[in-house]
C-alpha cells in the first residue's frame, strides 16, 4: 500500500530556527506574567459580554455536538488491468465526525440582569488585585 504522505524530516539546520519561533510565540516573561495575572478578569469579562449579548438579543445560543458518519478516503489500493497497466484507486470507508449545532434558547431577562450585575460586581472586585499584579509583573520583568 503506498503512503499517503511522506514522513516529515526536520533538518538539523532548521532546528534552532524552529525553537526560536516556538519561544517567540510564548511571549516575553512580562507578557506571560501579565497574562496569568489577568486571566480571571478576562474570564469574567468574556462571561459578561455573553450575558449582555443575550440581553440585547433576547435569547441565548446553545451549542450541541452531534456525531455523524460520512464516506472518506481511508487508503489506496493498486490494481492491474488486463492490459498490464497499474491503476491506483481510493478505498473509502465510513468515518465519524462531530458537528456543532447552534440553536436559540429562551432566557429569563430578570435572571440575566442579575447575572450581569453579579459579573460587574465580580469584575470590580477583581480589578484592584489585577492592577497590583500587573505592576508587580512590570517591576519583576522590566522590558
Amino acid at each position: 500500500m503506498p503512503r499517503l504522505l511522506p514522513p516529515v524530516l526536520l533538518r538539523p539546520a532548521l532546528l534552532p530556527l524552529a525553537l526560536l519561533i516556538l519561544l517567540a510565540a510564548c511571549g516575553t516573561p512580562q507578557e506571560r506574567c501579565i497574562d496569568r495575572a489577568t486571566r480571571e478578569v478576562r474570564a469574567v469579562e468574556q462571561l459578561l459580554a455573553e450575558v449582555e449579548g443575550n440581553l440585547a438579543r433576547g435569547y441565548a445560543w446553545e451549542e450541541t455536538s452531534v456525531t455523524r458518519v460520512r464516506w472518506e478516503v481511508c487508503g489506496y489500493r493498486q490494481i492491474q488491468r488486463a492490459d498490464g497497466t497499474i491503476v491506483t484507486l481510493p478505498d473509502r470507508c465510513m468515518q465519524p465526525y462531530t458537528d456543532t449545532i447552534r440553536s436559540r434558547v429562551a432566557i429569563d431577562p430578570e435572571s440575566e440582569k442579575r447575572k450581569r450585575d453579579a459579573l460587574i460586581a465580580k469584575r470590580r472586585a477583581l480589578l484592584p488585585q489585577a492592577e497590583a499584579n500587573i505592576a508587580a509583573c512590570k517591576a519583576t520583568y522590566p522590558q
